[in-house]
């Protein structure tokens, strides 16, 4: 059966945060997919948002894909990853008082891959860590157009880390120098710029491929 689309308005201390939420009818797990910049046009439009979130429709999950503070129908202004990560607490709260306390899958591209390991780390601290994490192209260290770097927190060492060889937004180095002490494999795509154009099929079928082998290891 196709999965149910809607768009789910959820009140947050900055006004109206705009959900995207795609269900089948009995979700296996909760996935929360954050977008790249606001202010570079990051949207849960985006390309690499949009395949990351199929293929968590296609594991069976109920994936919700909100828009960060001020992006298209949401409230409120850009706050550097601090609001938004309340936002994204939120939102999980939202996911849970309607789907169950299923397990939590945090996956997030640029900008939001940094939010979502902001977000996992307040999970962990309140006792709630998420299961799994999938960051493609996190910003971290100094980002190509952005005022300031960007400090990634530790997250767990199974997270899925994926990252394109020849991106120049946020250049490889930077995401080996942040895994390096957490012991963090990662994943990196040959050829594949910061925006993984011809390449998000490799994106997809990395996601598809983790859960299959986790799912045989069970």
């Amino acid at each position: 059966m196709k999965p149910t689309e809607q768009i789910l308005p959820i009140d947050g201390p900055a006004g109206v945060i705009e959900t995207r939420v795609e269900s089948p009818a009995e979700p296996r797990a909760l996935a929360l997919v954050c977008h790249p910049h606001p202010l570079f046009g990051g949207s849960n439009e985006n390309k690499v948002v949009h395949t990351l979130a199929s293929a968590f429709v296609r594991l069976d999950h109920a994936v919700l894909r909100p828009n960060f503070r001020g992006v298209g129908a949401s409230g409120g202004e850009h706050d550097h990853g601090r609001g938004e990560s309340e936002d994204m607490l939120i939102v999980l709260d939202e996911a849970r008082r309607i789907f169950g306390e299923l397990p939590v899958i945090l996956a997030g591209y640029s900008f939001g891959a940094y939010v979502q390991t902001r977000v996992a780390e307040a999970l962990a601290g309140s006792g709630q860590p998420a299961r799994r994490l999938v960051l493609a192209g996190v910003a971290t260290g100094r980002v190509e157009g952005a005022a300031r770097p960007y400090a990634a927190r530790p997250v767990p060492r199974d997270t899925l880390l994926i990252h394109g060889s020849a991106d120049a937004t946020v250049p490889l180095t930077n995401v080996l120098a942040w895994a390096e002490p957490l012991e963090l494999p990662v994943i990196v795509i040959p050829g594949a710029d910061h925006f993984f154009h011809r390449r998000l099929h490799i994106i997809r079928d990395i996601v598809l491929r983790a859960w299959e082998s986790s799912s045989t290891a069970r």
